[in-house]
């Protein structure tokens, strides 16, 4: 069963050192802005996945961060979460890792609560039935002195 939260709003998420990020909820609309996002529809076809992961990312990043706490400019002053400075903050890669695990990959999976199906009879499932049988070994003859 899937779980709608109908009262859905921003939220935040804790990146460690002492970082946190105001979210919007990752919505099929913010997925679909930010793959529509220039700097990932404009890159070349030969592209590492790695580096589409990066730019996708910071594009989703770019439209679901409202605010933060924890991040400075040089001088230690307050910096606002412009799409410049967010591009940066996801430059240091705990942070961006972080992001990616907290953030982004929540909404790319479903998790799977029990959904009431029943294990396949087939297959390594734990619903599998046994289809070994054990064999009974013969009891010892005794041997003649």
């Amino acid at each position: 069963m899937i779980r709608l939260d109908l009262n859905a709003g921003p939220d935040w998420l804790d990146l460690g050192h002492g970082v946190r990020l105001k979210l919007l909820p990752l919505t099929t609309a913010l997925m679909a802005a930010a793959r529509a996002d220039d700097t990932v529809e404009n890159l070349p076809e030969d592209t590492p996945d790695e580096t589409r992961a990066i730019v996708f990312a910071k594009a989703i990043a770019r439209r679901a961060v409202i605010d933060w706490s924890g991040i400075g400019d040089e001088e230690g002053e307050p910096l606002a979460p412009t799409p410049k400075a967010i591009d940066a903050l996801l430059d240091i890669y705990p942070l961006f890792e972080a992001f990616q695990l907290g953030y982004v990959a929540k909404g790319l999976v479903l998790d799977q609560e029990k959904n009431g199906s029943l294990p396949l009879p087939s297959g390594t499932s734990a619903g599998a039935t046994d289809t070994a049988r054990a064999v009974k070994k013969p009891a010892p003859t005794a041997r003649p002195d």
